[in-house]
């Protein structure tokens, strides 16, 4: 079933045109990918879709009931309630439910005192609204909001935090868990991966994956769409295409379906110009003039085809290096640091070397330390402990994912003059332009660009510089699918040496052949990309929970064991007790025979006549008495054990 439906949808802002004649379908259940370069319109359709804003021509469809859940790229959460509270407004429905049941509850133990009727209808509404509170997940709620908390790295968070004291990037996450548990019927999302470490990356895939309504997803985070979506539709110049299969399969495709327009159309052309050829060779000859005009005809009435649209003007660019470095680039040795105004050190013991023409991406969670380290690489930062030695002719050149080495008040032409004075300014645009600054582009303000313009000018300064190692930190934030298509082949073909920080899987299985784990108190080393990285994680994992399960056997052979040494005691002491309650019967058997003789006795003329063996006897039978009443005690005690 279509749930949504767009037909011939257009935007312009102003003079611009941003979107022309778009069509696009979403069913129950779809993974939806929309792609293009920055500036392409995809925000602008995700908005259009959410309803947010609206549109020049064209026709939208959709039931009126459907539900749509929208996160845009910078939505952050402000509310002055905490974590725990603001995600349960969003089960208030559930919550006034519940309520409602215990109310019922209560007039149900008051209805001794209501007729049959009125108590059959009480349990028939009982009944019904127990029914709906649980169909709705009145029961799991609560675990649903803490499985979402936990996946997005809320776990070690008090729940009871104030929002207002969280950072922009938590708030950002909050709102996505927030969207995720109201599980609209369509769940659209603009760059859902900002602010997120790998391990939440990989929970929200898979929560995508099974999420029971359709999605839609605009992402630069290209494993991330491998991952979770099943058709592609791509927006360039202006319009959509539509594509089966995960972006992966989408770019075979597009290279294929390209290759194949481009043949048509060439095969097109050349029966084309044969035919003008013939007409203009034979239509003033009388005895072939009727074939010529002919073919005039058949050529007017031919469907022809436009020439395919390559891709849109890309960067072009390639790291160089000045000189070549030793061997030994790097050497870092049970390093540590720790901020000043803080007891703990927020890693230590990192020890490992890097080698020239080595890829290194440091991965592990937000918070570890990764920037820090690359930091004190540069020196920027002291480390507390350790030592870092650099080889020697090592020139370092840095990418800041801050972008802090860039000038707000210079133009874009000034930022990479500056620096390289002597170099003619033809060349400097020419620099620039392969980097997609072309025309009065140069004379903007670095404030106002955008991200991705912010990033493409960094790293044309880091290209100037000519470094034999690059310190990268995180150099694909802002960059679209393109673009870092691009800086992969650059840093492919680099002849130096790489150590980076990112949090793009894809870009680190094309770059990477060593994978440095990073954990606060050392790092793991992985001879591999990506991938290998994360297979070896997942033997590790099942290494360490089939030892947890031999632990857990042995533990229970242990406790089999042990409860069949204290079952034997057990048994050992029971039969001993019952030893002692025979015994006792026994006893008091044997004594009452005797107390029974005795008092038989007594009844003789010629002992109850004498006072004295009367006396004597009377004794004897007191004493046995009271020793047949303290067997009788321990056979009781003894019993009840």
């Amino acid at each position: 079933m279509i749930i949504m439906q767009l037909n011939g949808i257009s935007k312009s802002f102003g003079a611009e045109k941003i979107l022309s004649n778009i069509k696009l379908e979403i069913k129950e259940k779809d993974r939806i990918a929309i792609v293009g370069r920055n500036g392409a319109g995809k925000s602008t359709l995700l908005k259009i879709m959410a309803g947010e804003l609206s549109y020049d021509e064209g026709d939208m469809h959709k039931p009126k009931d459907l539900t749509v859940g929208y996160l845009s790229q910078h939505t952050g959460l402000e509310s002055e309630q905490t974590i725990w509270d603001e995600m349960l407004d969003v089960f208030q429905t559930l919550i006034d439910q519940e309520k409602d049941l215990r109310a019922l509850e209560k007039e149900m133990e008051r209805a001794a005192s209501l007729s049959d009727a009125n108590y059959e209808q009480l349990l028939h509404d009982y009944d019904k609204k127990q029914h709906a509170f649980e169909a709705g997940g009145g029961y799991r709620y609560e675990a649903d909001i803490k499985a979402v908390l936990t996946g997005l790295n809320f776990q070690h968070f008090d729940y009871q935090t104030p929002i207002n004291e969280l950072s922009g990037g938590q708030k950002t996450r909050l709102s996505m868990g927030k969207l995720l548990l109201m599980k609209p019927e369509l769940l659209i999302l603009d760059e859902p991966t900002n602010h997120l470490d790998i391990e939440t990356l990989s929970w929200l895939e898979n929560y995508l994956v099974n999420y029971p309504g359709a999605v839609t997803i605009v992402s630069h985070d290209r494993y991330f769409l491998d991952k979770t979506v099943t058709t592609v539709y791509e927006i360039s110049y202006h319009r959509t295409k539509k594509y089966h299969g995960t972006y992966s399969k989408f770019l075979e495709k597009k290279a294929l379906n390209y290759e194949q327009e481009m043949k048509e159309f060439e095969k097109q052309q050349t029966e084309i110009k044969k035919m003008e050829a013939f007409i203009q060779k034979n239509i003033v000859r009388a005895s072939t003039t009727k074939r010529a005009q002919s073919r005039r005809k058949q050529l007017e009435k031919m469907d022809k085809l436009d020439k395919p649209l390559g891709d849109e003007s890309s960067a072009s660019f390639s790291f160089q290096i000045d000189r070549r470095s030793g061997n030994d680039v790097l050497k870092i040795d049970d390093l540590a640091f720790r901020y000043d105004d803080e007891s703990n050190e927020l890693f230590t013991n990192v020890t490992f070397p890097i080698n020239r023409g080595e890829r290194i991406a440091l991965v592990g969670p937000n918070g570890v330390g990764k920037t820090t380290l690359l930091k004190t690489i540069l020196g920027q930062l002291k480390p507390s402990n350790g030592t870092l030695q650099l080889g020697t002719n090592v020139q370092v050149g840095y990418y800041d994912q801050e972008q802090t080495n860039l000038t707000a008040s210079k133009t874009v032409l000034q930022e990479l003059w500056d620096e390289h004075p002597l170099i003619n300014e033809k060349d400097i645009r020419t620099v620039l332009g392969n980097f997609l600054f072309s025309g009065d582009d140069v004379l903007k303000l670095v404030h106002s660009l955008s991200g991705g313009e912010k990033a493409r000018l960094s790293l044309a300064k880091l290209m100037m510089q000519k470094a034999n190692l690059l310190v990268l930190d995180e150099p694909t934030n802002h960059l679209d699918i393109d673009s870092k298509e691009v800086l992969e082949a650059a840093l492919m073909d680099f002849p130096g040496t790489i150590i980076f920080v990112s949090h793009d899987r894809y870009f680190i299985n094309k770059i990477t052949d060593q994978v440095v784990e990073m954990q606060r108190d050392g790092v793991t080393v992985y001879l591999g990309d990506y991938d290998y990285y994360m297979e070896k994680k997942r033997e590790e994992a099942e290494r360490k929970e089939l030892r947890q399960t031999e632990e857990n056997v042995k533990k229970a052979d242990k406790q089999k064991k042990l409860s069949y040494k204290e079952e034997k005691v057990l048994k050992s002491e029971q039969r001993k007790k019952e030893r002692q309650i025979t015994g006792l019967e026994a006893k008091i058997e044997k004594l009452e025979e005797t107390l029974a003789h005795l008092e038989s006795k007594m009844t003789e003329p010629e002992i109850y006549q004498d006072h004295e063996k009367a006396l004597e006897l009377t004794k004897q039978t007191s004493e046995i008495k009271q020793e047949i009443e303290q067997y009788m005690e321990e056979w009781t005690a003894l019993q009840e054990e």
